[in-house]
């Protein structure tokens, strides 16, 4: 008889990681930055990897510590994982003429940049939501061992749009990037976030 992880057990799609491109957690990890996580890769090569967790906030909001900012909407902090966990990153869909110095992730998506460019263009009243994201800390891992922890089934690797990504928010997300995998994947949904509580 099939236990239930043979259920929920992850069927590799032969996709591999690489810049721009989302790690979904597998619905047994249990470590607290990356349950139900959804990860986009900015970087990814021989030396290593880096990503963001996009669908965790952390309560905060960047209003609090920029004073050109108090009187505008609220614009959260999301988790970005446990590395540098003091230091604030951010993502958007604003060209280089608008913030110098990012790095291109995918097609309308670049990684950090000049914030003091990024601080004006929120403080002259354009919105946030849905063009720039900000993270506390990073989640990184060495040469392989990214590529290890996939082979061992903690990540499936896919694709989101950087619109998805910069409106990404709480389970809801993981649940979306797992349904967007398709049949094969759509136990894991059910699979209880708490099974010790079941």
């Amino acid at each position: 008889m099939a236990s239930y992880r043979d259920i929920f057990k992850i069927r590799h799609n032969d996709l591999c990681p690489g810049k721009g491109k989302i790690l979904i957690s597998e619905p047994f990890l249990q470590e607290a930055y990356f349950q139900r996580s959804v990860v986009l890769l900015v970087e990814h090569n021989i030396k290593g990897s880096i990503g963001l967790v996009v669908n965790k906030q952390t309560g905060l909001i960047v209003n609090d510590f920029f004073s050109e900012l108090k009187n505008l909407p609220d614009i959260p902090i999301f988790l970005g994982g446990p590395v540098s966990s003091n230091h604030l990153f951010f993502i958007h869909s604003l060209g280089p003429d608008v913030v110098p110095d990012g790095v291109q992730v995918c097609e309308n998506l670049r990684f950090d940049g000049n914030f003091e460019a990024l601080r004006d263009y929120l403080s002259e009243g354009h919105p946030a939501k849905g063009v720039v994201k900000f993270f506390l800390g990073y989640s990184g891992w060495e040469s392989n061992q990214l590529n290890t922890e996939i082979v061992r089934n903690s990540w499936l690797v896919s694709h989101s749009s950087p619109e998805s990504i910069l409106l990404a928010e709480g389970d809801s997300f993981w649940n979306h990037a797992v349904e967007r995998l398709g049949d094969p994947y759509s136990a894991w949904i059910n699979y209880p976030k708490f099974p010790e509580m079941n």
